[in-house]
């Protein structure tokens, strides 16, 4: 059989060809041959460039408007466009993370969320953010009270990214907020944080839910986040029929997200893997637990971590003969329930973008019951709408 000649190739397929086979190091036609031959077998190959992705929306959707804040990869728009969601503002201020979601879903993040004013955000139902977990001052809110001035989330919160977000909640007054953050959210700073994000929303008159979610019912991952739920009373009123999902029984195992013929450049050096079973021997005899994580493939790994580029210790793949290996960034991706799309970034940065990522199965399970509240509110309503309160801008 002859060879093959391909003509008028488009310029953004030959980008990703270059990328592609610089990142495995590889030439053009090895990069070419292994990605048909892993097509022709079935397996997992890397998705082709599109300009945007359509994600396939859920039979019991709702269409509603999103904003998308510290948006990371945007873990939160791949849930809630499959409900039925439209984003029509997002903000990420990691250019790399930019790239990524430019790629994904075909419009670049605004950057700063200090740079950004609440008047230029457009109007929307459902406010997402997994905002960073920031200490806040409580000594400035304490003198302010001694002295009988107020003080309200302005002064609590100035200074921190969260303020940002409480200002774009007083001016845009969304029905809903969906917030994502660290499982240790409620006890970080001894407690004050969690207690001034409370506060701050029920100030802002919103009732609030929250709930710490182990993504391991519906990834092969151990990764256990709060998640806040919060409806605005002036809207929905005095009570909402909101409660987080149910966990479900058939959990997936760490194997089936797995790549058949993954690249030898993940497994460990000796020199490595020598170090790191030397430096658990260390802390096994001071009677701590460090080391690292040889997964159970049949169960569910560590949490993945935005350092895991550094040597993949929490998560460990076992190989018969040679030494265990990382994960792939493909593998990852799935890891975290993305669906497949491209790498177009380093692995360095893939693995940070996806150890700091929103998990889209879990969003999806919570935004789910979030669908189930908007259509009670919905039948209640003698026309048929949410009857959101007229805001000033």
């Amino acid at each position: 059989m002859g060879g093959v000649l391909v003509r008028n190739v488009p310029d953004g397929v030959k980008q990703w060809i270059e990328q592609q086979r610089k990142e495995s190091g590889m030439s053009k036609q090895e990069f070419l041959l292994s990605f048909l031959t892993q097509a022709s077998q079935g397996q997992t190959t890397p998705m082709l460039p599109f300009d945007k992705v359509v994600e396939t929306v859920s039979p019991d959707a709702l269409p509603f408007k999103f904003i998308d804040l510290f948006a990371g990869i945007g873990g939160f728009r791949a849930a809630l466009t499959k409900l039925g969601g439209e984003c029509v503002f997002s903000s990420e201020w990691d250019r790399y993370s930019q790239k990524t979601y430019k790629a994904w879903y075909g419009e670049m993040p605004e950057g700063d969320i200090r740079k950004i004013r609440p008047c230029d955000i457009p109007d929307h139902d459902v406010l997402a953010a997994g905002f960073p977990c920031q200490p806040f001052s409580i000594a400035g809110v304490s003198k302010k009270k001694s002295l009988g001035q107020a003080h309200g989330f302005k002064c609590a919160t100035q200074g921190t990214l969260f303020f940002n977000v409480a200002t774009i909640i007083e001016a845009k007054r969304p029905p809903v907020v969906l917030l994502e953050n660290v499982k240790n959210l409620r006890s970080h700073d001894r407690g004050r944080t969690w207690q001034t994000i409370q506060d701050t929303l029920g100030e802002l008159d919103y009732h609030v839910f929250s709930d710490i979610i182990d993504a391991a019912a519906w990834v092969p991952q151990h990764r256990e986040r709060i998640y806040i739920v919060c409806f605005d009373k002036r809207t929905f009123g005095p009570s909402v029929p909101f409660r987080f999902p149910e966990r479900p029984s058939n959990r997936p195992r760490l194997r089936d997200i797995l790549d058949l013929n993954p690249d030898k450049r993940y497994t460990l050096t000796d020199h490595l893997w020598q170090y790191l079973q030397d430096y658990a021997q260390r802390h096994k005899e001071r009677g701590n637990g460090f080391g690292f994580g040889l997964a159970d493939l049949n169960g569910i790994s560590r949490t993945l971590s935005a350092r895991y580029y550094k040597d993949g210790s929490e998560i460990l793949i076992p190989q018969t003969g040679k030494n265990p290996r990382r994960l792939t960034p493909h593998e990852c991706l799935r890891l975290m329930g993305f669906d497949d799309k491209p790498i177009v970034v380093s692995d360095t940065q893939a693995y940070r973008q996806f150890g700091n990522a929103v998990v889209p199965k879990v969003a999806y399970a919570v935004g789910q019951q979030i669908i189930s509240v908007l259509r009670w509110q919905l039948t209640r309503s003698p026309n048929g709408c949410l009857l959101k309160p007229a805001v000033n801008h």
